[in-house]
Order: C-alpha cells, then sequence, then structure tokens
C-alpha cells in the first residue's frame, strides 16, 4: 500500500472525542423496555440478544459499505447506531429479570463495555458471591470513563480501519464483530440481571 493510501485510512483527528461524547449521550439516557418480567427469563433474554445481535450485524455491515474517506464518514452513525440498539437491548434483558426499576447508568455501561475494559468497572461492580454491588458513580466518573472508552474504541477502529477499501468483504467482517460485540454485551447483561442487585447509593 502506498504513503498516499495509507494516509487516507487515518480518521479524522477528533473522532476519539465524538466517540467519547456519543458514548457520555448514550449512557445518561437508559432507554425504557416494553419486555415484562417472565418466568423463564434466560431462555427470554437469550432470544433478545440474538435478535439484536442479528440487527447489529445487518446495520453495521450496512453502514460499512462505502470505501475509503466515505466510509470514515459513516463510523460514528455506525457505532451509535449498534450501541443504541444494545443500550436497548440491555433494558429489555434487565425487564425480564424484573430489574427495569433498579436499572442505572452504571449498569448500563458497565453492560455496554466491561468486555472493551473490565479494569475500568472493577470498583463500580462489583461481584460478591451470587450478588453484585453496584456502587454509584458520580458523573465526573462516568465522563472520564467515557472519554477512556472513546480513545480504547477510536483505537480499535484504526486497527480495523483499512477493511474499508475491501468492499463487501470489509462490510462482512464489520457486520460479524457487531454480532460478537453484542453477544458480548448480552453475555454480560444475563450474567449480571440473573443475580441479586445491591445498589450502594454513596457517592465517591
Amino acid at each position: 500500500m502506498s504513503k498516499n493510501a495509507i494516509a487516507l485510512i487515518e480518521p479524522p483527528h477528533d473522532l476519539r472525542h465524538k466517540v467519547g461524547d456519543a458514548i457520555l449521550n448514550l449512557v445518561l439516557h437508559v432507554p425504557a423496555s416494553s419486555e415484562s418480567p417472565v418466568e423463564r427469563a434466560p431462555g427470554r433474554a437469550r432470544a433478545i440478544g440474538r435478535t439484536a445481535a442479528r440487527q447489529a450485524s445487518l446495520m453495521a455491515g450496512s453502514l460499512a459499505l462505502p470505501p475509503g474517506f466515505l466510509g470514515w464518514l459513516t463510523i460514528l452513525p455506525e457505532l451509535v447506531g449498534v450501541w443504541k440498539l444494545q443500550a436497548q437491548m440491555v433494558a429489555d434483558i434487565a425487564a425480564v429479570y424484573g430489574k427495569s426499576a433498579s436499572l442505572s447508568r452504571e449498569q448500563m455501561i458497565y453492560c455496554l463495555f466491561k468486555h472493551v475494559s473490565a479494569q475500568l468497572f472493577r470498583d463500580v461492580v462489583v461481584r460478591v458471591g451470587e450478588r453484585f454491588v453496584i456502587q454509584q458513580a458520580s458523573l465526573a466518573f462516568i465522563q472520564s470513563a467515557a472519554r477512556t472508552l472513546g480513545v480504547k474504541v477510536t483505537q480499535n477502529i484504526i486497527g480495523k480501519g483499512v477493511s474499508r477499501f475491501v468492499p463487501l468483504i470489509g462490510a462482512v467482517g464489520v457486520g460479524a464483530y457487531a454480532y460478537f460485540d453484542t453477544t458480548q454485551v448480552a453475555k454480560t447483561a444475563i450474567e449480571l440481571f440473573s443475580k441479586d442487585i445491591i445498589l450502594d447509593l454513596k457517592e465517591d
């Protein structure tokens, strides 16, 4: 690949800030759910996860079709679209386990991004036996976490950036990753909401 081609795959300089802002806006608005608590919550939760994963794959793959510079323009809409699907999925999984009333921004950001940086949430969500203790986080922490995640996500984008120059094949890869990513979020949500949750309402 020529130097000019390599230069073309460099993402916009402020992308990491836009990604961080998108994450912050996402987790500060926990969506409502039309799901209701069910007796067989694990089966319903897995079905919700599979449906969301297919939708995320289709959306991400479609938006990744434009190659080169046009492909960069679709990155943020792709990420935000997939994250919104995942956020709704998390809310729906919480609902089938009867946890809608206690669903918070801390639980949302944990479910959405634990697989990106588990270390980031070690003091916010703590598993103690068969329970999870959720520490209420300050807005400053949520903002800092969103910025950190924005950097990590952007680094992943740079690593996969060359795929934007391979029409169809690149889109298939992006769609497959969105499917895998969404299944990881679903797995985290099911693990969390299937257990007892204790809310520590003291801000640090």
